[in-house]
């Protein structure tokens, strides 16, 4: 099953690697990124023999938190110009751009199969405690409202036209500059949690890790911070030195 769902990732990324070809879009990467985080687990969840309610639960909770990011990455993707980031790297390797983007597609595809392997785990287990599914579940769909509000809060700041160049300091965008970043983290603890008293799930506890890791140091901040001091400037340089990159805090003096 691991074999098989490789394999649609890998070819899902193909497809995709051969529309940004056409279309000089590399941004569906993200798309089909997400799409495959849905995928996978109802792949995992049919295809599993493990107790029918931590299947649906695990998968369920899985597919459809990266059901939000499809829609809205959907959305942005196919009717917006290239991504910053992705228009950056493509100018970076000119001529060994679409070259590059095979592999970098193909990177993804292993990362999405990588980080579906809780629900692989969890579909094959036959017994479970219900009382941390339950917690697992109220602290998934708390991440879910925390990166509802911080989306919708930089969504109505976008849409003032006087905002353009300025960066977002309302709401949880005032306590840290990638909210959104940290509720996704947040919301991987919930995997490991519906392990707990499960022989052999203590190797959960490392996906919080390995996510934090990418978001932080890897694929999330430092990608997202180096477009927006291209965009913004001084100003987000600024924004960098009184506000929290990750966990939501209180605001620093911001002098040199």
């Amino acid at each position: 099953m691991l074999e098989l769902g490789l394999l649609i990732a890998s070819i899902t990324m193909l497809f995709g690697w051969i529309y940004e070809g056409r279309t000089n879009n590399a941004g569906v990467v993200d798309v089909l990124w997400s799409g495959l985080m849905m995928g996978l687990p109802i792949l995992y969840a049919t295809q599993m023999q493990g107790d029918v309610v931590l299947r649906v639960a695990s998968a369920a909770l899985m597919s459809f938190w990266y059901l939000r990011l499809f829609i809205h990455l959907s959305t942005r993707v196919f009717s917006e110009p290239e991504d910053g980031r992705y228009r950056y790297l493509r100018d970076y390797w000119g001529d060994k751009a679409h070259r590059n983007h095979f592999f970098f597609f193909q990177f993804q595809a292993v990362l999405a199969w990588g980080f579906t392997l809780p629900i692989w785990w969890l579909a094959q287990v036959e017994t479970f405690q219900l009382v941390w599914l339950v917690v697992a579940l109220a602290l998934a769909f708390g991440a879910w409202v925390g990166v509802y509000i911080a989306d919708k809060q930089l969504a109505e700041f976008k849409k003032n036209s006087a905002n353009k160049g300025k960066v977002c300091e309302k709401g949880l965008w005032f306590y840290s500059r990638h909210p959104n970043y940290f509720f996704e983290w947040c919301h991987w603890f919930s995997y490991p949690i519906m392990a707990i008293g499960i022989s052999g799930g203590e190797w959960l506890w490392i996906m919080p890790v390995v996510m934090f890791a990418f978001l932080y140091f890897i694929t999330g901040i430092p990608y997202t911070e180096q477009q927006a001091i291209r965009s913004r400037g001084d100003a987000y340089r600024q924004y960098q030195k009184t506000t929290s990159a990750f966990i939501p805090w209180r605001k620093k003096d911001g002098h040199d």
